[in-house]
């Protein structure tokens, strides 16, 4: 199946599904069931959430964290990209001097 087809689910749903995992001692399986749900997509929700509130694995970033490593990466590469545009024009203009 196709990422098009992937079923979007509200914060909310989402919220419930990690606080019944949460507070019923339950497997993840088992809540994923009832939600009917993968259990792919809840264990990911919850990790994330544990993550957020500082809880996940070493090294795991938050979603602050992903979202500022998506923005610089960003800034990155616009910011490599103007470097090549003005080394293009500077040997330009040295050229065009030069005569």
């Amino acid at each position: 199946m196709g990422s098009k087809y992937t079923k979007r689910y509200t914060e909310e749903f989402k919220r419930d599904a990690i606080a019944l995992v949460d507070s019923s001692g339950k497997a993840v399986t088992a809540v994923a069931r009832e939600f009917g749900i993968s259990s792919e997509s809840l264990r990911g929700w919850y990790r994330r959430v544990k993550a957020d509130r500082g809880e996940g694995e070493s090294g795991e970033l938050t979603s602050a964290e992903r979202e500022e490593l998506k923005r610089l990466r960003k800034e990155v590469r616009e910011q490599q990209q103007t470097i090549e545009i003005l080394k293009k024009a500077t040997a330009f203009f040295v050229k065009e001097n030069g005569r």
